[in-house]
């Protein structure tokens, strides 16, 4: 995924001559040819983020879209202010594309854990996010997100994850569910976490039960109605994410919810990473079979609250 983001972002810069793209600490092959090309707006940055964002807010005032690039936890925590006060109230065209989104970059520990970056961008207001599941599914994002007038935030994934959305729908819309299956069980996902769902709806189908798959891969803003519609006659519903079970996924649902509770509705139960310092090293699928976001312990819990 992060291959195929970097490769449509130099695709769409080579088109469009207001396109900056700015590295922090990256590799000296990122983006060489978009370098090679277009030398004056190809700026690779040591480790400053704070710095990166005010500047690239000011290009962005001068009518630039201002890619920016570097590690999650690093574009959303440490310079959260900048985002807020430069980028964000200043409505810029600034687009954050955060690597290592949730548990990716476990064998660096907990300091590089990005696991709360949904709940930290949905509090900036005019904040866009997308969290794609698979690369296809991203590049589909940036292709119809360049002009959007407002700052964008990107949740990338390792890389070489499963593609499971080439199939499930053609044109991408801001906003939009994509729902596979039927039935008055309804999964929600978002980012890499439609694959376990898929899974999941298959081992579910083995024992005679309909399970609805509801992919969200814009997290904000989210469209309400198709929401509605969704929902309406659900009796169980359910959110599996890679991140905090605080702020992301399931938080969205309970507050639509709130305001809009299914009569049928009986129980919505969210699954995520706990409310607490995650430890631990390793790879990413030993984090998330450790904090129970995977098929076992997901299907677990789904037939544990049906049954």
């Amino acid at each position: 995924m992060r291959k195929k983001i970097l490769q449509t972002i130099e695709k769409v810069g080579n088109k469009n001559s207001k396109i900056i793209f700015i590295g922090s600490d990256l590799g000296p092959d990122v983006m060489k040819n978009f370098k090679k090309k277009n030398p004056e707006r190809f700026l690779m940055e040591g480790a400053a983020e704070q710095h990166i964002i005010s500047m690239a807010s000011g290009l962005a005032k001068e009518g630039f879209i201002v890619y920016i690039n570097t590690i999650g936890t690093f574009l959303t925590r440490r310079c959260y202010e900048q985002i807020l006060l430069d980028g964000s109230y200043q409505n810029c065209k600034i687009r954050l594309v955060a690597n290592g989104g949730g548990l990716v970059y476990a064998p660096l520990g907990s300091t590089h854990l990005s696991t709360d970056d949904i709940g930290l961008m949905r509090l900036i207001p005019k904040m866009t996010i997308y969290s794609p599941a698979d690369a296809i599914e991203m590049e589909k994002i940036i292709l119809s997100s360049v002009n959007l007038k407002n700052p964008i935030y990107f949740r990338v994934a390792k890389g070489g994850d499963p593609i499971c959305t080439n199939k499930l729908y053609k044109k991408f819309v801001t906003g939009k569910i994509y729902t596979y299956g039927k039935g008055e069980i309804i999964l929600f996902t978002t980012g890499i976490c439609l694959k376990i769902a898929l899974e999941i709806q298959k081992e579910l189908l083995k024992k005679n039960i309909n399970l609805k798959v509801a992919h969200v891969p814009t997290l904000k803003p989210l469209n309400i109605k198709n929401f509605l519609k969704i929902t309406n006659n659900s009796k169980y519903l359910f959110s599996i994410e890679e991140h905090s079970i605080v702020g992301g996924l399931g938080t969205i649902l309970s507050e639509l919810l709130a305001k809009n509770y299914p009569k049928k509705l009986k129980k919505f139960k969210p699954i995520g990473l706990p409310d607490e310092n995650l430890k631990g090293y390793g790879r990413q699928h030993n984090l998330m079979q450790k904090y129970g976001i995977d098929v076992k312990n997901c299907l677990k819990q789904i037939i544990k609250v049906i049954k």
